[in-house]
């Protein structure tokens, strides 16, 4: 299944303008990690609470959209930073290895969890072998 998982875009800012909303769209940092029987998906949303995220499966596409108000941070005058204030937005193609059913996501301190189990299909099983 990992091979069919497509990851694009390693930069943290958006290449092209997003014309629904105002200001940049960044990218999230993301880990991901293949078992026998799920995908799971770990994403950086600093400054997200979970009212604020989105999280879609729609024709193989997975995407995830975060919304930051960026006007708490207008007043500030950081000396340095490493990540970015603003809206997030990123997409995998899955594929139909996925259970869509059964996905599961929760947020704990600025990191969604995501849980997409396998289809019965795409898991790996043992095939027995008969005598005759």
């Amino acid at each position: 299944m990992a091979k069919e998982l497509t990851v694009k875009n390693q930069s943290q800012s958006q290449e092209q303008h997003e014309t629904t909303r105002p200001g940049r769209t960044f990218v999230p940092n993301v880990d991901i990690r293949e078992a026998d029987d799920a995908l799971w998906i770990w994403a950086d949303l600093p400054g997200v609470d979970e009212t604020s995220v989105d999280v879609q499966l729609q024709n193989g596409q997975l995407s995830i959209e975060g919304r930051v108000d960026a006007s708490s941070y207008a007043q500030t005058t950081p000396l340095y930073t490493e990540y970015n204030v603003g809206n997030f937005v990123r997409s995998f193609r899955i594929g139909d290895q996925v259970d869509s059913e059964q996905i599961q996501a929760r947020m704990s301190n600025g990191v969604l969890e995501l849980k997409l189990p396998k289809a019965a299909h795409a898991r790996p099983r043992q095939i027995p072998i008969s005598v005759q």
